[in-house]
This record gives C-alpha cells, structure tokens and sequence, in this order.
C-alpha cells in the first residue's frame, strides 16, 4: 500500500467560521515573530546596539515559543481552550504594550520571550480546534487556512509593520499589535465554542503517552529543519536585500511583501493538496526549497532573480507546515493538545538554531550571503526524517492490513 491516502477528500466542503478566527489571531502572532526582520535597522539604531544584536528579538522569541509551547499547554490541559486562546491574546497584548514603552535593550527581550509564550500556548491550542472543528477529512485544508494567518502576516502584517516602523518609528507597529489582540479576545470568545462537559477530561498521562509513536519525532525533526533553512535566510533577508542585491532600505518592505504572497499561497495549497498527497508535496517543497537557496546564494546580486527567488522560498518553504502538525495531530490521536505543542516547539527550534547560526555567519567571509548558505545548508538535511517517515507510515498500514485480514 502506498504511504498517500487515497481516500477522497471534499475539499470542496465549507469549513466553519470559527476556523478563520482562529487565523486572525494567528495572523497577529505571525506579525509579531517576523515584523521585526523588516525593522533591524531602525531597532539597531534607536537602542544603540548592532544588527546582529536587533536580530536577537527574533531569537529569544523563538526559544520562548521552543521551551514556552509545551509547558503552556501542559499548564493550561484543564482549562477551557477558548480561555486558553483569550488569556493568550491578553498576554501578547500586555507584552507589545511593555516593548512600545522600554528603552532597555534586556527588558525588550525578556518581553519578547513573555510574549513568545502567550503566541505558543495560542498557536498550539488554536491547531488542535482548527484540526478538531473541521474533522480528520479537512483538518489539513483547516490547518492550512489557521497558518494561513500566518503566512498573511507576512503579505500584510510585517510589511505594513515595516513601512509603518520606517514612519513613525520602529515603536509604532507593536502597539497597533498590542491593540489588535485586545480587540481578538472579544473575537474568540465570541466564535470559539465552550468545551462540551460530557467530553473526556484532558489527561496529562495520555497526552505523554501519545508520544509513543516514532513518527510523531520524525515529524518534529522535519519541522525543525524546514523552519531553520527557510528562516536562517528570510530573518536576515534586509541585509542581502542591501548590501548584495542594491535595494533601498525603503523597499525593502515590498520583498517582503513578496515573500509573504508566496508563503500564503504555499500554505494553502499545501494544506488543500496534502489532504491528498501529503509526501508528494512535502518531497517536492523540499528539493525546491534546497534549490532555490542554493540560487539566493549565487544570484543574489542580480534583482530580478532575487526577488522571483524571494518568492518561491516563500511558496516552498511554507507549503509543509500545515501537512507536518496535521500529522502530528493524527498520530497523537485522542490526546493531541501535546503533539501540536511540540509541533510549534519543533518549528522554533528551527528559526531559533537556524537564526543564531545565520547571525553569526554575518561576520564571516560570506558577509551578508553567509544566512542564506547556512539556510541551504540545512535544507539539504530534510530528506532523512521524510524518508523515515515514509518508511515507519508503509509499515503502519502493512500492520493495519494483517490485522484487518
């Protein structure tokens, strides 16, 4: 039996409104984590540190989703999930608000981390009611829509953000972020139903028992290497984009709004066409995304290329997401709150690893080309969880077809 499903899938089928609240807020936690590539020079300059030091907001806010995700949702199991979702919103918004005020360069980044933590434990809960509304058929088109949010973030969110810190000052963006959320808990507390009291009460036990299963790991070392080859590159795309390519820092936004289109559109149709070829479009991303940084590598001090190029690592890179936590969702089962924490967890400790590394590869030979050789570098790493994932699934339905005969 091939590892695909070859169940048909509606993808026709409406999914409910709730699922597209949920992408809202994800939309404002995908701002968050990336409006700050768009604005390094501007943070750079007003807190009188470096570039490479700015770029540790991007950082430390992806080692507090890394460490924040699972214990926010193991310290959250018992609560209501829409109270989890809008004491997260809270949270986010106390934490930009605290940023937009402080002058201190070490509180800036232990906000960051707070906040790190409201957006995981937002991020995990919200893919489990996304994957749990729509049902097993559309929870990959589901997931697609909710991380859509996302990847809108960076078709709107972080180049507005860009062009508004360019403005007004670098402060601006995140106190329209902190607003916004405030606004997003009447939103989910309206729309997300209450949790059914004839439900099973969540178990921790079960939760780390879901865990068992091989694939569930291979599906975080998958993630973690998508995200680490991707955003090593994209975290330090401003100064390629002007040190190599020759843009203005005040276009810069646009490439961002290139990278962003390209990353919406991947999402979605990876999360529609993986519902019915999930490994075909997770190989097919991972060669593409290996080969378009290997071309960032070499062309980008040509514009157009760059750009188009920008693009499709957008396309490519974020096509996989939505397939990996719905998979890891699927193998955990009736206890999955866990596993989509892990999940979240597992694509921070990509940009976390991949961005720390990217960082100091600017104070190499490579220059401002170093992130995105160490972006390629990682990328060529994805093919051996996928390839193990493939063999672990055949087995599990060679073992589902002996019991069934």
């Amino acid at each position: 039996m091939s590892a695909e499903s070859t169940r048909p899938v509606p993808t026709t089928a409406r999914l409910p409104f709730v699922i597209y609240v949920l992408a809202a807020g994800v939309f404002l936690m995908g701002t968050t984590e990336f409006i700050v590539a768009g604005i390094l020079p501007e943070i750079a300059a007003d807190l009188g540190v470096g570039v490479s030091d700015a770029g540790l907001m991007i950082t430390v806010f992806a080692v507090g989703m890394i460490v924040g995700t699972p214990l926010m949702a193991i310290a959250t199991l018992k609560l209501q999930r829409r109270l989890t979702l809008a004491l997260s919103l809270i949270v986010f918004a106390i934490g930009h608000a605290v940023v937009a005020l402080a002058s201190s360069f070490p509180l800036i980044l232990g906000m960051r981390f707070v906040t790190a933590l409201a957006t995981g434990a937002f991020w995990a809960v919200a893919a489990v009611v996304a994957a749990k509304t729509a049902g097993p058929a559309l929870s990959s088109r589901a997931l697609g829509i909710v991380l859509g949010g996302g990847m809108l973030a960076n078709v709107i969110g972080v180049p507005l953000g860009a062009f508004a810190g360019q403005a007004v000052g670098w402060r601006g963006p995140f106190w329209a972020l902190a607003v916004l959320a405030l606004l997003g808990v009447f939103a989910i507390l309206g729309q997300v139903p209450v949790d059914p009291s004839d439900a099973p009460l969540p178990s921790l036990r079960a939760e780390i028992a879901s865990l068992r299963d091989v694939r569930i790991w291979l599906v975080f070392a998958a993630a973690a290497i998508v995200c680490g080859s991707s955003l090593a590159a994209y975290s330090f795309i401003s100064p390629l984009l002007t040190e190599n390519t020759g843009v203005a820092a005040s276009s810069v936004p646009l490439v961002l709004l290139v990278y962003g289109v390209g990353a919406l559109i991947g999402s979605n149709l990876g999360g529609r066409i993986g519902a019915l070829r999930p490994y075909g479009v997770l190989f097919t991303a991972a060669a593409a995304t290996f080969l378009v940084l290997v071309g960032l590598a070499l062309f980008s001090h040509a514009l157009v290329a760059t750009v188009v190029l920008v693009f499709l690592l957008g396309l490519f890179g974020m096509s996989t997401n939505p397939i990996l936590i719905g998979k890891a969702v699927g193998y955990a089962k009736q206890a999955p709150t866990l596993a989509s924490a892990l999940s979240t967890s597992a694509f921070n400790v990509g940009t976390a690893v991949g961005s720390g590394i990217a960082g100091f590869s600017l104070g190499s030979a490579l220059g401002a080309t170093g992130p995105v050789v160490v972006g390629a570098t990682v990328a060529a790493l994805y093919f051996l969880p996928l390839g193990a994932l493939v063999v672990r699934d055949r087995r599990a339905a060679h073992r589902r077809d002996t019991v069934v005969v």
